[in-house]
């Protein structure tokens, strides 16, 4: 108890930091599981490849030195724009190749599952025999300078990005959803799809586009994750998109504001546990949140559906 006290602030900032991160991956699950009821797990891999993605744009702009200012924001926003890019399309084609086809041909939810499962056995593999198995580096962008201290917690420009980045996509994502044609679409495919399919919505464009924010939020997640922690590596999805998916039914499968809440608690929770009781029962302590979820409020928090959620 002494260690949780000791370390409550520094605890709280770390948590709020990975759990924003843990919150934009569980926004792909979500979404997903809210218009085709379908547990994508090929999208951890769609994490993987933004972080990619963002890795290569970083190192090829060439940053010999962490840059500040006006060039730091030009840098971000196209580092962003390509981890968006690659892990937007990326999810697109998943859902053209490995989806789809089953989905005309009104296969069971259990073929989707293992189609997914194998989605993401195949692009980690791809990606090993691409780059290889060790991990890769990012160049440093930023400066990780300390803007104030909370106690003995330590609040710097990194960890500050990576919480208002996941606010301000979730806002974005918040307003598509609830006031955009296309979100319109997305809310009644959840609800009903046959009727949604009669009042003209084109059911192949909404679960297109469902694919395309999940990739698009993740593409960002991929980013902040390559800025805070400065590697990624061909299997760097799996535990992150274990603990996303953890995020996401804590949270409520389904429900948009569950995502970002379940993101976020489930980080608290593991930094003030890991505080206790060691780092390395870090996944452990994930990995007992969703058994326990499951087992006595599958529903999760918040508990609403997308078609119903406001969110």
């Amino acid at each position: 108890m002494d260690a949780f006290i000791s370390q409550f602030w520094a605890s709280t900032i770390d948590g709020l930091t990975i759990g924003s991160i843990y919150a934009l991956v569980a926004l792909g699950y979500t979404l997903v599981y809210g218009v085709l009821k379908l547990i994508n797990f090929a999208h951890s891999e769609i994490f993987m490849i933004a972080t990619i993605g963002s890795l290569f744009t970083i190192n090829a702009l060439g940053v010999g030195s962490p840059v500040a200012g006006f060039m730091l924001v030009l840098y971000l926003l196209l580092a962003a724009l390509a981890a968006m890019a690659a892990a937007g399309g990326a999810a697109v084609v998943l859902e053209r190749v490995a989806y789809r086809p089953l989905r005309r041909r009104g296969s069971s939810r259990l073929a989707a599952l293992i189609s997914a499962i194998g989605a993401s056995l195949f692009l980690q593999e791809a990606v090993a025999l691409w780059l290889g198995r060790d991990n890769l580096r990012f160049d440093r962008i930023m400066e990780k300078s300390v803007l104030f201290e909370i106690g003995n917690g330590v609040v710097r420009t990194d960890k500050v990005l990576v919480f208002v980045a996941a606010i301000a996509m979730m806002i974005v994502l918040d307003r598509f959803v609830n006031g955009s044609k296309l979100g319109r679409g997305i809310r009644a495919t959840a609800q009903d799809p046959e009727s949604a399919v009669l009042m003209g919505v084109n059911i192949d464009q909404v679960v297109m586009v469902t694919f395309l924010l999940g990739g698009v939020m993740a593409g960002v997640a991929g980013l902040l994750f390559g800025v805070f922690f400065e590697l990624t590596k061909f299997s760097i999805g799996f535990i992150l998109g274990i603990k996303a998916f953890t995020a996401a039914v804590l949270g409520g499968i389904g429900n948009l504001r569950g995502a970002l809440l379940g993101g976020l608690v489930l980080g608290l929770i593991e930094t003030y546990g890991t505080s206790v009781i060691g780092l390395q029962w870090r996944d452990v302590i994930s990995f007992s949140i969703l058994v326990l979820i499951l087992m006595f409020r599958p529903t999760g928090l918040l508990g609403e559906s997308l078609s119903r959620a406001r969110a």
